[in-house]
């Protein structure tokens, strides 16, 4: 497994860093094996370490934020978060990635088959709009993402409000 790791307004130490590979591939390589990348972001904010985990494998993509007082227990809690997605999704990952050895290295939750039911479908006009317009929209809304054609580039777009209170765009890749 490929890691990169980012430290924002703190410094790493070179152990944290050796840990932090270790407890990744002991962990997540019998899911994943070499060809994943893992993408750890930490940031200090007021006494606490919010860790971000980015794993991408086979074109899909498993995320785990956690806050901690310590940088290992955050990873560790990551970690543990991201396995939790794997066997909740076992069944559906086995099927997208079509490799039957998932099957043997995920255990399965009990009891938790989950079928994915859609209630709504719902059309509607595409405005070409700014960022800042369909932030508005949204939140006068009240919703917690806007889907809009963005005036500038022409492409369908997603802005949605994140957990630290601030917003993100979500736009397709060319």
């Amino acid at each position: 497994m490929k890691v990169q790791i980012t430290a924002k307004k703190m410094q790493l130490s070179q152990s944290f860093t050796d840990y932090a590979e270790e407890k990744l591939s002991s962990k997540l390589d019998k899911f994943f094996g070499d060809e994943a990348s893992a993408k750890l972001i930490l940031t200090e904010q007021k006494n606490k370490i919010i860790l971000e985990l980015t794993v991408v494998y086979d074109g899909i993509t498993f995320r785990s934020e956690q806050s901690a007082q310590d940088k290992n227990d955050a990873l560790d809690a990551c970690i543990d978060k991201i396995i939790r997605q794997i066997r909740k999704n076992k069944t559906r990952l086995s099927k997208q990635l079509r490799d039957s050895s998932w099957t043997d290295k995920i255990e399965a939750v009990p009891d938790e088959e989950i079928d994915y039911e859609v209630i709504k479908h719902k059309k509607f006009e595409l405005r070409p709009m700014s960022v800042e317009e369909a932030i508005l929209q949204m939140n006068l809304l009240g919703h917690s993402f806007f889907m809009f054609k963005n005036a500038e580039s022409g492409d369908v777009n997603v802005v949605y409000k994140r957990a630290d209170e601030k917003y993100a765009v979500l736009e397709p890749e060319k």
